[in-house]
């Protein structure tokens, strides 16, 4: 995937934006950017395709090849960004 350009701002709150419904709104402001999303918030392989789906939609396609690479907020918006 070639990202859009995408400011590090927009990009977490995108990603946020993406994690609502899979923990409560205090959860997803107090998580920290690189604490691990699948194991914190307990997603299992549906909710993180859910997750891609709606990350997704704030940016271009996300192949299976890049889903390693979203491992953490901060892995997202460096991703998004990017950054990595």
């Amino acid at each position: 995937m070639t990202p859009r350009t995408m400011s590090r701002e927009k990009a977490e709150a995108s990603v946020r934006e993406a994690l609502r419904g899979f923990a409560t709104e205090a959860d997803i402001v107090t998580l920290d950017q690189d604490e691990p999303l699948r194991s914190t918030l307990e997603l299992d392989s549906i909710d993180f395709l859910t997750f891609v789906e709606r990350l997704s939609a704030a940016g271009s396609r996300i192949e299976e090849s890049d889903y390693p690479r979203l491992s953490t907020i901060r892995s997202c918006v460096d991703f998004l960004t990017g950054s990595s």
